[in-house]
């Protein structure tokens, strides 16, 4: 077991969890090795929350592949999907969205499409983003079937750009992006562009409409995510875990003292973290 440290029983746990890498294999994107714990989960009744920077296309149907009936968030902190009935009321600033209440947080897409379009003269073929690719393209940098790269490319709100420079030319474009008002993100496999906006922001917002609207319970969030991309609601959970990657050095968190990190990768370590938090008596 990865720790000794255990969420009291009388809290209500909500698991934000990011998904490429911690919830899904890094390599073939499977869940398999999660699944007694999703199963486990569902019988407390634990609310396990997507908080990704994937479309809400891709996590409408990853819920659905593992049953998950509760909120997500989606693309870096961008936007939250709350179902209608989770709530008493709907949360102030949020919008009806096909069964959910939709609270954004970040401009559309378009405006990165643009800001990436006056980059190229000066980069060239030094990065390539998603909008600007072929299916066959998205589908080679991402290892993922036709249908499900279709999935990813259905953004809204923020940018994946796949860098195919050195590390030091990617110093200066990220610079320059920067000095156009952008907030880069290293995720787990791709540079995403997306406005001021992160994962741990969004969480907040959630955990607090848990809070005040369902208040008899005493609501504590558990994130586990294993990117850089993930430190944002890693250091603002209440319990933080970092989950062991084949590709990516541990995110470096800085303000968590309910920190646990797994001795397993993906899925695997997801599982055995939560039975360490959550199941250990």
């Amino acid at each position: 077991m990865p720790s000794n440290l255990t969420v009291p029983s009388k809290l209500s746990p909500l698991i934000f969890t990011d998904l490429d890498g911690t919830l899904l294999d890094h390599e073939n994107y499977s869940f398999s090795d999660a699944q007694c714990m999703l199963d486990k989960l569902a019988q407390h009744n634990i609310t396990v929350i997507p908080n990704t920077s994937k479309t809400r296309a891709e996590v409408l149907k990853i819920s659905q592949a593992m049953e998950l009936k509760g909120p997500f968030i989606v693309e870096n902190g961008a936007a939250v999907y709350l179902p209608k009935d989770l709530l008493p009321k709907q949360p102030a600033d949020t919008t009806a969205d096909n069964g959910y209440w939709c609270k954004t947080f970040a401009p559309p897409r378009s405006q990165w499409v643009k800001l990436l379009h006056s980059l190229q003269t000066q980069y060239g073929d030094l990065f390539r983003h998603f909008a600007a690719m072929s299916i066959e393209q998205v589908c080679q940098a991402t290892g993922l079937k036709t249908q499900d790269a279709q999935l990813a490319m259905q953004r809204e709100f923020g940018e994946p750009i796949e860098w195919l420079g050195s590390i030091e030319q990617k110093k200066h474009f990220i610079a320059s992006l920067k000095a156009l008002g952008a907030n880069p993100v290293e995720g787990g496999r791709f540079m995403h562009l997306k406005g001021d906006t992160d994962k741990g922001l969004a969480m907040q917002w959630l955990v607090k409409q848990y809070q005040e609207q369902l208040n008899q319970q005493e609501w504590v969030s558990i994130a586990l995510g294993d990117g850089q991309n993930d430190i944002s609601m890693l250091e603002l959970a209440d319990y933080a875990v970092r989950i062991l990657s084949p590709v990516n050095p541990l995110p470096v968190i800085n303000t968590n003292q309910h920190l646990i990190t797994s001795t397993l990768t993906g899925p695997a370590g997801w599982a055995e973290c939560l039975q360490s938090l959550l199941f250990t008596t």
